[in-house]
């Protein structure tokens, strides 16, 4: 008795199965290899209409990655819940879903689709990784009668290629976030504060806008440690970070400059208006308590120095030491204060 033969894949097939894997091989940004795998996928079931979802574990939604066929900018801020139609339903139950006819089943009702495209079947499949689903492919309208136990595995095969996508991206995000990132603040650090400098200079001066630093060093933070320990100091630090963060702008970028130091990056802005915003801060930050036990909280003030591209500094080091120079001026002086490049100690 012979052993049963197993069907050999096309050429076809192995030419889907090496520009996938050259996908994940050749490119690191999500979007990417996203469109590359599904382009693939396209090709070889040929749906009309197709997206990819992927999962936010915390809120328990799926947002659309990827939408062709769809008018993708429609769909850009659309958000399925968990169990909400076929897709909702296949990130619930982590199972696939073959529907022949749409209109016969009651979750599709519930689905978000693009109501000037008739959907006739559709197929949703889970990406899966570690018993979680990270997001669910929908092919609507594919060729379902040239469908077998082959072509079914063949799809389940290109999920797991886009699973391991999704895994690999937020791998390398969560490195980024690592090696950019203060550990006691989770502000951004030294190291990124130059990679931002260098591209916010060459940004000025291509486009001849300005930026403006301000330098931040907390006055007298070694008392604190002296008296509490280093364990309040840090948790100081922390709270200290994280209210600078929450009071500049969105395009404003904070960082720890280094022991008690930080510095906050103002793109296109000139010297009057980071004066206004250091003043602004100062002001703030001076009133605001932090509880750094259940029975303990502590004041703290901070020299403040402001300087400006170009006319402060036309290098990164250059803006970073007149920034510096500005808030060692107010530490000789009477710290808890404000000096701006060119102009000495702020007037209140």
């Amino acid at each position: 008795m012979t052993d049963p033969v197993t069907p050999n894949p096309d050429l076809k097939d192995l030419l889907v199965f090496h520009n996938v894997a050259r996908a994940l091989t050749s490119a690191l940004d999500l979007d990417s290899i996203l469109r590359a795998i599904m382009q693939q996928m396209e090709q070889f079931f040929e749906p009309e209409q197709w997206s990819l979802l992927i999962m936010d574990e915390p809120r328990q939604e799926l947002y659309y990655a990827v939408a062709v066929g769809h008018a993708e900018a429609e769909f850009r801020d659309v958000r399925v819940k968990v169990g909400e139609g076929l897709a909702g339903w296949v990130a619930e139950h982590g199972e696939s879903l073959i529907v022949p006819e749409v209109s016969q089943d009651p979750r599709f009702a519930e689905a978000v689709s693009d109501r000037r495209f008739r959907i006739r079947s559709a197929i949703c499949m889970p990406l899966r990784s570690r018993l979680r689903t990270l997001g669910v492919i929908q092919l609507f309208n594919c060729r379902l009668e040239s469908l077998t136990d082959y072509t079914i595995s063949f799809l389940h095969v290109l999920c797991d290629y886009a699973a391991i996508a999704i895994e690999n991206a937020r791998a390398v995000e969560r490195i980024q976030e690592l090696t950019i990132t203060d550990d006691c603040t989770g502000l951004n650090n030294q190291r990124h504060l130059y990679r931002m400098l260098e591209k916010e200079s060459e940004r000025a001066k291509q486009f001849g806008t300005p930026f403006s630093l301000i330098f931040i060093d907390l006055d007298h933070f070694k008392q604190v440690n002296d008296e509490y320990g280093h364990l309040i100091g840090s948790r100081l630090l922390a709270e200290f970070g994280q209210s600078l963060r929450s009071l500049v702008r969105e395009v404003d970028s904070t960082f720890r400059y280094g022991g008690d130091e930080f510095i906050v990056l103002l793109p296109e802005t000139g010297k009057e208006e980071a004066r206004k915003t250091a003043q602004y801060l100062h002001e703030r930050l001076r009133l605001r308590r932090y509880r750094v036990s259940e029975r303990l909280q502590l004041q703290i003030r901070a020299s403040f120095g402001v300087a400006t591209w170009p006319e402060d500094g036309r290098t990164v080091h250059e803006i970073i030491r007149a920034a510096d120079a500005m808030m060692y001026l107010v530490k000789a002086s009477t710290r808890d204060s404000v000096a701006v490049a060119g102009h000495g100690l702020a007037r209140h």
